[in-house]
């Protein structure tokens, strides 16, 4: 199995919701670091499992779209509490949406909140899932 992997940075701003978490509860930015894994047992043509130019622009691009904005106010986490686990799940589902190589099997974001605190969430990539 191979595994190619980028990482990117970027602020966005969340207030948990759901129980007393003291100053969690109030709003508050994170300087999120994500980590997008990418595995597939096949290489293409070129000897490229996925090529990294179009991982960095799919990255980029849901990077941009979550960057300085406030995580409760986005229909992804309507009813939702926006913690850094469902962030990743929410992450990763859009990623792969994004993503044409063909021959991927697995997805995996790992994002950290602070250093050192993060969530991984994975999945398993499939034609429903694009």
């Amino acid at each position: 199995m191979y595994t190619t992997a980028v990482k990117r940075n970027f602020v966005a701003q969340h207030f948990l919701i759901g129980g007393d978490w003291g100053e969690e509860n109030q709003k508050h930015s994170h300087a999120y670091q994500i980590e997008v894994q990418l595995s597939g047992e096949t290489l293409d043509e070129h000897g490229y499992m996925v090529d990294i130019v179009d991982i960095t622009r799919a990255l980029d691009e849901q990077c941009a779209f979550f960057r300085d904005k406030t995580l409760n106010e986005l229909a992804e986490f309507a009813g939702l509490n926006p913690s850094i686990e469902n962030l990743a799940r929410i992450f990763c589902h859009a990623f792969v949406k994004r993503i044409q190589a063909t021959n991927l099997s697995r997805a995996r974001v790992q994002i950290w909140e602070s250093d050192i605190a993060w969530s991984a969430f994975e999945m398993q990539v499939t034609r429903e899932s694009r």
